[in-house]
C-alpha cells in the first residue's frame, strides 16, 4: 500500500478534506507555468475553503503566472470563471491584473493575502462542466450566505442550507443534524428557520454531494443577488444607488432590489470621467437623443475605473467568442485606457473542455464526512498543507456581514523571531549627555524645554554598577515632576554628567523609572480575575480605552490649539472660524460618546447599581446609536482635510503664523506633529471600523449584539468609503508637510501630484568611503541629504536624482560593497549600500516603483532644490569632516542644536540606520492602541502599572489617562518583540518583551486578547525595521 508521502498531489490534496471526494478533468502533474528569470517572490492565495496555499513567482512575472499556478494547484480546467482579488494599497478591492507584472500591483506581497474567488456566474450552472468547477461555485454560495451577500427569503434559503448540509454529513439523521446545525452558522438568523431546515433536510435521502452542489446552484441562480457584488454610487438627483453589473449587462439596485437593467446590446459605450460612470445607450427613436447618456455618480475615480474594468471584462466574457486582441501602440499619442480582457471567453472555455478528452480525477470536500463518485476513502490522507496563521489574524470567509468594503489583511506572522540573549547591561537613570542622540533624549517627538529642565532618575535597579554605555536616558516632563507632582528620586545627576565620566551611547531609549510609584502587582491581579472573561469585553474596552486616547487628541485642537492662538491677531480668523466651527461639534459629539461607552462597561463589569446580568453585555447598541449620530456630522469631517489646508495656507503667507504653529508645537501637550492631530478624526472612523469588524467576527449571528455590530459596521463602512478619498490625499500631503520641516536647502517639496514612498539611511559611495546619508524618495525624485547643523536639527540636502529615465542594478560584486546598488539617472550615478539584505530589498522595490510611476507621467521632474542650494552647498566630503568634528564636540554646540524637532521619525531612521516607508505610516494610523499595561525593566523586580498609547511607531508613557501630556515616549522602529523565553524567570502570563540592543524592556497586559493586540500593533512598527527576520517569518510579512 502506497504510504500518504509518497501520493502524488491531487485538487484533493490542496482543497483539504479528510473524507469526502468528487471528480475534476483535468489531469494530474502538470506542468506550471514558466516563469521568466528573477528573484522568487512568496504570495500567499486563500482558497475558497478557507485554507492558504503559498506560490512562489518570479518578481517579473505577469499575473497570469500566478493565476495559472493557483489554477494547476487546484487541478481547474474551467478556472477562467475565477480571479484574484486583494486590497490594494488605497485600501480598495480590485482583482489582480494579468497582463501586468504581479508586484507591480502588489506594493507589499508579504503583506497581502489573494483570495481565489468566483469572477464570472454564468446564468446556466450546467453551463460548468466539472465537478470541481461546481464544487468551487457551491463554497462561493455558502459563503455569500453566510456574510449576508445573497439575500433571499426563508424558503430559499432554508433549502440551500440544507443541500449544503447534505454534501456535508449525508442523509437526515435527527441528532446528527440538530448538532451539525448548532456548531455550523450558515446564514445570519439561522436559528429562526432551523426547523425548516431540517424539514427540507429530510427530503434528500440518497443525494451524493455532487447532486446537493447541483441543487444548490439550481437554487441560487433563480435569486436576484446571485453573484451580484454592488458598487455604492448616486445619480443626478443624488439618490444614493448601486451599480453591479451580470452576464446581461449592467444593474441598478436601490437596497437589495433591481430597479433597473441596461442589456449589453442596448450599451454603446461605457466610460468615466473623474468621479462620474458614464453609460451611452443606443439611440432610441421613441426616445429624445439627449436622454441617451446616463450619469452616476461614485465616491472617487478610483471606483469608477475599478468597476469599468469588471463591466468591459463581464461584456468580453459573455459576449465575445475569444479573446480581445490587443491595441497596436500608438505612435506619438495615446488616448483612453490601454486595458483589455484577458483571458479566455465563456465560448472557449465550453469548447475547450468538451472537445477534449481530459482524465478525470478525485478531489477532496473540505468539511464532508461522506463519499461520493465511489472514491476509495484511502486518499482522505491527502491534506493541504496550510501556512500557519497568527492569533490575530482574521480569515475573511468568516466575517458574517456583508458591508466588509475593505480590509487591509494581517499577516504579522506567528512566530515570534530568535530571541536576542540578554545583555548584562543593568538600567539605570542618566541624563542626555553632549553630543548624544537628540531623538531619545526627550519625553516626545520635539522635547519640552531647555536642557536644564529636564531631571533624570535613576531608578537603583540592580546592575546600576554597570557601564552607562547604552543604557536608557529617563525624560521626565518639567521640573523634575510627573504631572506636578514630584518625584523625588535619590542619585540624580548634574546636567552633562553620567557615571565614570562616560559618554552615552546614541542609541538609547527613555523610559519612565520605577521611583515615585506603588507597585500593585497583587491588586492587579485580584483585579483581573473579577472582571469578565468574555473576548468581546475587551475588544469593548479597546474601544474604551482608545476612546479615552482620541478625546485627549481632540482636546489638543479644540482647547490648547484654539487658546494658542485665540488671542494672536495675526492669526487669520477664518482659519479660526474653520478648525472650531468643523472640531468643537466632534469634540462635544465624542464626549457623550465616550461617557455612554464607560457607563456601559461599568455595567458590564457589575460595577453600576443597575447592573442585571446579560442585558448590559454588549456593546453594539451603543456604537450603532453613536455611529448614526456621527453620520450627521460627516460635513463637518469632510471639512477637516480643508482645515489642513488653510492652515498650512496662512504660515506659508505669514511667518507670525508659521511662528506660533512651531511654539504651540513645542508644548508638552502637543506629543505628535499639529497637523497629526488635525486629522484624528478621520483616523477614528478606520478605528472603529476595525472594532466593528472584530466584534462581527466574534459573534455568532445568533447573538443579541450581532445584529446591532454589523448594521453599526455597515453605516461606518459607509462613512470610510465617503472619505476614502480625501483621507489618502491629505495622508500624504501632511506627510510632506512634516519632511518640509525636516530638509533645509528645498523650495517646492509640497506639490500637487507627489507622493511620498520612503524614507531612511543608507550608505552612499563617494572619494572618503562610504558616507551615511538619508535618503528621501518621491514619486518623480530621488533626494539625499545629510545630517545638518541648523538649530533645528534639519537635514541638509546634497542632491536630487529625477526618477524620469533612471535605471537600478544591484553591484555588490562590482564595488565589493555588500548589499550595495547602483542608481544610474540621466545627469549622475549613484553607488548606495543598505545596512541589511531586507533593506536593500525594500529600497530596490520602492525605488524600481517609482521609476515606473515617474515614466507613467512622461515627463520629467521639477528641480526640488532651492535657487540657492549650488551656493551654500557643502562639498560631500567637507559636509562629512563637518559632521564628524560636531559630534566629537561638548556639549555646548550640541545642546544649541537640540531643537524642536529632535525626535521625528526622520531622526530616528537616522540613529537606528533603518527606513519606512508610506505604505508603513498607512498601516501605523490603523494601528493605534491605549491601556493600562505593567512595565518591568530586565534587572528590577517588580511592576509598575502605566498608561500607555502606541500610535505613530512610538510608545508614550502617562501615569493615568487623565493626563493631559506623556512623561516620557520610545520610539519602536529597530525594536524586536517577543515573548520572554523560560530563562528569563518571567514567571507571569500575557507578557511580551521588547528589545534593541542592550536594551530590554518587558510588558504585562490584562488578558489574552489584549496581549495579542499589543503583540500585533507592536509588529506593524518593528517588522518593516526588522535587522534579520527567519525565512519562516518573510513569507508572513
Amino acid at each position: 500500500m502506497v504510504e500518504p508521502a509518497d501520493r502524488p498531489s491531487t485538487a484533493g490534496q490542496r482543497l483539504g478534506a479528510p473524507d469526502s471526494f468528487g471528480v475534476s478533468t483535468l489531469e494530474p502533474g502538470l506542468r506550471p507555468p514558466t516563469q521568466p528569470p528573477g528573484r522568487q517572490v512568496s504570495i500567499r492565495v486563500q482558497m475558497l475553503d478557507d485554507s492558504q496555499e503559498v506560490f512562489q513567482i518570479s518578481n517579473r512575472s505577469p499575473g497570469k503566472v500566478l493565476f495559472d499556478l493557483v489554477c494547476v494547484n487546484l487541478n481547474l480546467s474551467e478556472g477562467d470563471y475565477f480571479g484574484l482579488e486583494y486590497q490594494d494599497q488605497r485600501k480598495m478591492t480590485v482583482w489582480l491584473d494579468l497582463l501586468k507584472p504581479t508586484l507591480k500591483q502588489i506594493r507589499r506581497p508579504k503583506n497581502t493575502i489573494l483570495r481565489f474567488v468566483v469572477k464570472f456566474f454564468p446564468p446556466d450552472h450546467t453551463q460548468l462542466l466539472e465537478e470541481l468547477t461546481r464544487y468551487l461555485f457551491a463554497l462561493q454560495v455558502k459563503r455569500d450566505l453566510a456574510c449576508g451577500r445573497l439575500i433571499c427569503n426563508d424558503t430559499s434559503a432554508a433549502l440551500m442550507v440544507s443541500h449544503i448540509i447534505q454534501s456535508e454529513i449525508g442523509d437526515f439523521d435527527e441528532t446528527q443534524s440538530w448538532q451539525h446545525l448548532l456548531h455550523n452558522k450558515y446564514l445570519p438568523d439561522q436559528d429562526a428557520i432551523r426547523d425548516k431546515i431540517t424539514d427540507c433536510h429530510r427530503k434528500h435521502v440518497g443525494q451524493t454531494p455532487a447532486e446537493s452542489d447541483y441543487q444548490l446552484l439550481e437554487i441560487g441562480r433563480r435569486l436576484e443577488m446571485y453573484g451580484v457584488r454592488l458598487h455604492p454610487a448616486k445619480d443626478r438627483e443624488g439618490s444614493k444607488l448601486s451599480l453591479s453589473v451580470a452576464h446581461t449587462g449592467v444593474l441598478v439596485f436601490q437596497g437589495y432590489t433591481k430597479i433597473n437593467a441596461f442589456n449589453w446590446s442596448k450599451i454603446r459605450k461605457l466610460s468615466f470621467k473623474r468621479k462620474r460612470f458614464l453609460i451611452k445607450l443606443r439611440a432610441d427613436p421613441t426616445q429624445n437623443a439627449h436622454h441617451d447618456t446616463l450619469e452616476f455618480a461614485m465616491a472617487s475615480r478610483d471606483c469608477c475605473k475599478i468597476f469599468w474594468k469588471i463591466c468591459v471584462e463581464y461584456h468580453a466574457f459573455f459576449r465575445l467568442f475569444e479573446e480581445p486582441k490587443p491595441k497596436p501602440k500608438p505612435i506619438l499619442f495615446t488616448r483612453g485606457s490601454s486595458f483589455r480582457f484577458s483571458g479566455r471567453t465563456q465560448k472557449q472555455i465550453i469548447d475547450y473542455v468538451k472537445d477534449s478528452e481530459l482524465k478525470k480525477v478525485p478531489f477532496e470536500r473540505k468539511h464532508s464526512k461522506i463519499l461520493s463518485s465511489g472514491m476509495s476513502p484511502q486518499s482522505s490522507s491527502f491534506r493541504s498543507h496550510v501556512p500557519k496563521e497568527s492569533a490575530m489574524s482574521v480569515s475573511l470567509a468568516d466575517q458574517p456581514n456583508s458591508v466588509r468594503l475593505d480590509r487591509r489583511a494581517e499577516s504579522n506572522g506567528s512566530e515570534e523571531p530568535p530571541a536576542v540573549a540578554p545583555p548584562t547591561n543593568g538600567f539605570h537613570g542618566v541624563p542626555a549627555a553632549p553630543g548624544s542622540d537628540p531623538t531619545l533624549a526627550r519625553q516626545n517627538y520635539h522635547g519640552s524645554g531647555s536642557a536644564p529642565d529636564q531631571q533624570l532618575l535613576n531608578p537603583e535597579s540592580p546592575g546600576s554598577e554597570d557601564s552607562p554605555l547604552g543604557s536608557p536616558r529617563v525624560v521626565v516632563n518639567g521640573n523634575g515632576s510627573a504631572n506636578g507632582q514630584g518625584l523625588g528620586g535619590t542619585g540624580l545627576l548634574g546636567a552633562g554628567q553620567c557615571p565614570e565620566g562616560q559618554q552615552l551611547s546614541p542609541l538609547t531609549s527613555p523610559l519612565l523609572t520605577e521611583a515615585g510609584y506603588v507597585r500593585n502587582e497583587d491588586e492587579e491581579e485580584a483585579r483581573r480575575k473579577k472582571f469578565p472573561t468574555d473576548k468581546a469585553y475587551f475588544i469593548a474596552k479597546e474601544l474604551l480605552t482608545t476612546e479615552r486616547t482620541y478625546l485627549k487628541d481632540l482636546q489638543v485642537i479644540t482647547e490648547s490649539f484654539q487658546t494658542a492662538v485665540g488671542k494672536d491677531e495675526a492669526f487669520p480668523d477664518s482659519v479660526k472660524t474653520l478648525i472650531s466651527s468643523n472640531y468643537d461639534p466632534v469634540h462635544k459629539f465624542h464626549q457623550g460618546f465616550l461617557k455612554e461607552t464607560e457607563q456601559r462597561l461599568a455595567q458590564w463589569e457589575g460595577r453600576s447599581n443597575a447592573h442585571i446580568k446579560g442585558d448590559y453585555q454588549r456593546i453594539g447598541d451603543v456604537l450603532l446609536k453613536n455611529i448614526q449620530g456621527l453620520r450627521q456630522l460627516t460635513v463637518h469631517l469632510q471639512k477637516h482635510s480643508e482645515g489642513l489646508v488653510e492652515l498650512e495656507r496662512a504660515c506659508r503667507s505669514s511667518r507670525k503664523v508659521e511662528a506660533l504653529c512651531r511654539d504651540f508645537e513645542q508644548q508638552r501637550v502637543c506629543y505628535l506633529p499639529l497637523n497629526i492631530f488635525l486629522l484624528r478624526p478621520l483616523h477614528r472612523l478606520l478605528h472603529y471600523k476595525l472594532i466593528l469588524e472584530r466584534l462581527c467576527k466574534h459573534y455568532p449571528p445568533t447573538h443579541d449584539d450581532f445584529r446591532d455590530c454589523r448594521a453599526a459596521l455597515a453605516d461606518i463602512s459607509e462613512m470610510v468609503l465617503q472619505l476614502q478619498g480625501p483621507m489618502m490625499k491629505m495622508e500624504n500631503f501632511q506627510k510632506l508637510l512634516e519632511l518640509k520641516k525636516d530638509l533645509t536647502g528645498i523650495d517646492n517639496l509640497v506639490t500637487p501630484g507627489r507622493e511620498f514612498i520612503r524614507l531612511g539611511c543608507l550608505s552612499k559611495l563617494s572619494g572618503k568611503g562610504l558616507q551615511q546619508r538619508m535618503f528621501f524618495l518621491f514619486s518623480d525624485s530621488l533626494v539625499y541629504t545629510s545630517r545638518g547643523m541648523t538649530p533645528s536639527n534639519q537635514f541638509k540636502v546634497h542632491g536630487q536624482l529625477p526618477l524620469y529615465g533612471m535605471t537600478i542594478r544591484e553591484s555588490e560584486e562590482e564595488w565589493g560593497v555588500p548589499h550595495s546598488f547602483t542608481l544610474f539617472g540621466q545627469r549622475q550615478s549613484v553607488v548606495v549600500a543598505a545596512s541589511c539584505a531586507s533593506e536593500m530589498e525594500r529600497w530596490v522595490e520602492d525605488i524600481r516603483m517609482a521609476i515606473d510611476l515617474a515614466e507613467q507621467s512622461s515627463s520629467p521632474s521639477s528641480d526640488l532644490l532651492s535657487t540657492t542650494f549650488p551656493d551654500n552647498k557643502l562639498s560631500e566630503d567637507a559636509a562629512a569632516e563637518l559632521e564628524s568634528e560636531e559630534e566629537l564636540c561638548g556639549s555646548r554646540s550640541s545642546l544649541e542644536r537640540q531643537g524642536h524637532r529632535g525626535n521625528t521619525t526622520v531622526h530616528v531612521c537616522w540613529h537606528r540606520n533603518t527606513s519606512v516607508s508610506m505604505v508603513d505610516f498607512s498601516v501605523a494610523v490603523e494601528n493605534q492602541l491605549s491601556g493600562n499595561l505593567l512595565r518591568k525593566f530586565k534587572n528590577s523586580n517588580g511592576w509598575q502599572k502605566l498608561w500607555v498609547v502606541f500610535t505613530n511607531f512610538s510608545l508614550f508613557f502617562y501615569k493615568s489617562h487623565q493626563d493631559d501630556y506623556p512623561l516620557a515616549s520610545l520610539p519602536l522602529l529597530g525594536y524586536s518583540v517577543t515573548v520572554p523565553s523560560e530563562s528569563e524567570n518571567i514567571h507571569k502570563d500575557y507578557v511580551f518583551k521588547l528589545h534593541f540592543k542592550s536594551h530590554v524592556y518587558y510588558f504585562r497586559s490584562e488578558s489574552e486578547y489584549t496581549f495579542e493586540r499589543w503583540m500585533e500593533v507592536i509588529r506593524s512598527a518593528t517588522c518593516s525595521a526588522s535587522r534579520s527576520l527567519p525565512s519562516t517569518r518573510k513569507d508572513l510579512y
